[in-house]
């Protein structure tokens, strides 16, 4: 445990575990140099405690790069709970949870992730003053859309072998939860071909029928041909020893920790697949969430979501140059904000 939070610079690890409730919860703070952190909280079925603590642990450290691209005055933290067989009272739980939060003292903010709902941040919010993303202050999910759509269009100007805009692009959709979804609707207001997959069956009906989306099968969605491909459900879904079967020009979607491994960046750069990082164009939620929180108006909110399309083509510009894959120079980006611009120097010595 201690050997990956050096590895990644994760500064600390809590634990909280309540018989009562069933709580069994992980908060990471990668680092809170920029300000609290604010990341969400995931409610979750992990095999073990170690894949629940290396989850909280990479969720941390993306949001902390997240915020220091996004420019946003947040640290990165993040939290799992792990889900209990039997659920008994998730009200009791949540609250619990709240607790666990406020024991932090305001350097933790928690928020909606995958499993959790508003409903459940208002519970969280009545034990604690440290949660966004209540009924009061709204979803985050269609910001977090936004940006989506932002890094796509991004994409679509960056690489020379696909259409100019979306009215040409033909977009597979992997997962359609409250971000997918929202970005589905997105992409058809501005005339995008769609290809969706979800497990939920109602989901996918809705696309079908909203959208004019074709459907593909959940276990192939990531292989079909398209131009861009937009993983907006769990993270780990671009493997290195797979990328070659991918049939697709650019990946750009919202799901967190897309790459399995440091090495499916590294394999999809061989492959001449663009790579627009998840936590740059994943940020608008995390944009929202902190705006809102500092009294900033939605016309704000809005300009700086829209600054996600140009930090892509920084990025894209970036490795045209150097030839550089562009999963590198992200986190070389962040971490020059992080830690100094003489980071990779100290490193590399």
């Amino acid at each position: 445990m201690f050997t990956e939070m050096k590895k990644s610079r994760t500064t600390e690890l809590h634990f909280k575990s309540d018989p009562e409730t069933g709580l069994q919860a992980i908060i990471a703070l990668h680092n809170t140099s920029r300000g609290p952190a604010l990341g969400g909280c995931r409610f979750f079925t992990y095999t073990d405690t170690d894949e629940a603590i290396h989850d909280a642990i990479r969720l941390a450290k993306g949001m902390s790069y997240k915020a220091a691209l996004a420019g946003i005055e947040q640290g990165g933290g993040k939290a799992v709970i792990v889900a209990p067989k039997e659920l008994q009272d998730r009200e009791a739980l949540f609250c619990e949870f709240g607790r666990f939060v406020d024991s932090l003292g305001g350097r933790y903010i928690t928020a909606m992730d995958v499993g959790t709902t508003v409903n459940d941040m208002d519970t969280i919010a009545s034990t604690t003053d440290h949660a966004s993303c209540t009924s009061k202050s709204g979803d985050p999910s269609p910001y977090t859309a936004l940006g989506v759509l932002h890094g796509i269009k991004a994409s679509l100007k960056a690489c020379p072998d696909l259409p100019d805009d979306l009215a040409n692009a033909h977009i597979a959709v992997q997962g359609l939860g409250h971000v997918g979804f929202a970005l589905c609707e997105l992409l058809h207001r501005e005339g995008a071909r769609l290809t969706v997959s979800d497990i939920d069956t109602e989901k996918v009906l809705l696309c079908e029928q909203q959208f004019g989306a074709e459907v593909a099968d959940p276990g192939e969605i990531i292989l079909v041909a398209c131009d861009i491909l937009s993983p907006c459900g769990m993270g780990g879904v671009i493997q290195a020893d797979t990328v070659n079967k991918l049939r697709c020009k650019a990946i750009a979607g919202s799901a967190n920790n897309q790459l399995a491994t440091l090495d499916a960046g590294l394999a999809l750069h061989r492959q001449g697949i663009l790579y627009a990082p998840d936590y740059v164009v994943n940020a608008g939620g995390l944009i929202y969430a902190s705006l809102l929180r500092k009294g900033q108006s939605s016309a704000e909110i809005n300009k700086r979501i829209k600054v996600i399309e140009q930090t892509v083509i920084k990025l894209c510009q970036r490795h045209k140059s150097n030839g550089e894959p562009t999963s590198l120079i992200a986190d070389r980006m962040a971490e020059d904000i992080l830690y100094g611009s003489n980071y990779q120097q100290c490193q590399a010595g």
